[in-house]
């Protein structure tokens, strides 16, 4: 970059920045974890002589790849949970069915299950899949982030592709989504066990995150129950968007948050629930009308 004084240099990082977050978030998992990665990036640019980086775009992706690659490899030194105890990062829109989602919150999530199966790459299979398969990065290059060849960072991400490969993707439009999430809900509230089978799959997984740690739930005679059960000491569930899909929020007799509920929705039935009723884990999740962690005002 030739002649780029502060405001210039500042300017040419703003235009990267929404990539860069995007980049990030998928490595990460968390949009807060993304934008301090992203931050750091710019404090690095700034200690650099910007006029000798040919490629502003490729110079940042590099640092903040390798960034995410340091703070990855942290986690893994000094896993604080399991994977399998690992909640993902929940952004939860209002779902108007007569008005668009919001196409911000759409572009920077990730669908619950595939985020639950990138946690469990390592951390350079997790960098190759996402620059490459998500952003179309070329091998030559990633293997440059990771200080390997182009071979390497291939059969890296390669590796990771075939891990990913099982994971539940939505086939179905967003409002046959809705229409299998609101059967679900109207069979819950009901008690209507016969009516939940109808929109289970028989493979279907729930895992809540307790205050006591995750619980799991196979198979949808299980889940039915348990779906059922819930149902009678919930005063309201209603319908909300959990990263950009139809999900479902639970408020208690006095309007509190006690739930949170993403269903990923295939072939017209929900394969998986992921859920949060720890109430710390509940007070991270960033909801309609309320900050997220990391998203102070101010």
């Amino acid at each position: 970059m030739t002649g780029t004084g502060p405001e210039t240099l500042a300017a040419a990082f703003e235009r990267q920045r929404e990539r860069l977050v995007a980049v990030a978030y998928r490595m990460l998992g968390s949009r807060a974890d993304a934008e301090d990665a992203v931050q750091e990036a710019w404090l690095r640019l700034n200690r650099q002589d910007a006029d000798r980086i040919d490629n502003l775009a490729g110079w940042l992706t590099t640092v903040v790849g390798r960034i995410c690659i340091d703070l990855l490899r942290a986690r893994t030194a000094h896993p604080e949970v399991s994977y399998e105890e690992r909640l993902p990062e929940f952004v939860v829109t209002e779902d108007d069915d007569e008005q668009p989602p919001d196409e911000a919150v759409l572009a920077e999530s990730v669908g619950l299950a595939l985020l639950v199966v990138l946690d469990t790459l390592g951390p350079a299979e997790r960098l190759a899949f996402v620059l490459h398969d998500m952003f179309a990065m070329p091998f030559d290059d990633i293997g440059r982030i990771l200080d390997r060849s182009a071979d390497a960072a291939k059969m890296l991400a390669s590796r990771a592709r075939r891990k990913v490969q099982g994971t539940p993707r939505p086939a179905d439009d967003r409002q046959r989504q809705r229409e299998v999430v609101d059967a679900f809900l109207a069979a819950s509230r009901s008690g209507d066990f016969e009516g939940l089978l109808r929109v289970l799959d028989p493979d279907v997984r729930w895992t809540v995150h307790t205050a006591r740690g995750a619980v799991v739930r196979h198979g949808a005679v299980e889940v039915a129950e348990r779906a059922r059960l819930g149902a009678t000491t919930a005063l309201d569930a209603r319908r909300a968007l959990v990263n950009g899909e139809p999900g479902i929020v639970v408020h208690s007799r006095d309007g509190r948050v006690v739930g949170v509920m993403a269903c990923t929705v295939a072939g017209g039935r929900i394969v998986e629930i992921l859920s949060v009723s720890d109430p710390v884990q509940l007070a991270a999740v960033e909801l309609p009308g309320r900050r997220g962690p990391g998203r102070h005002d101010g």
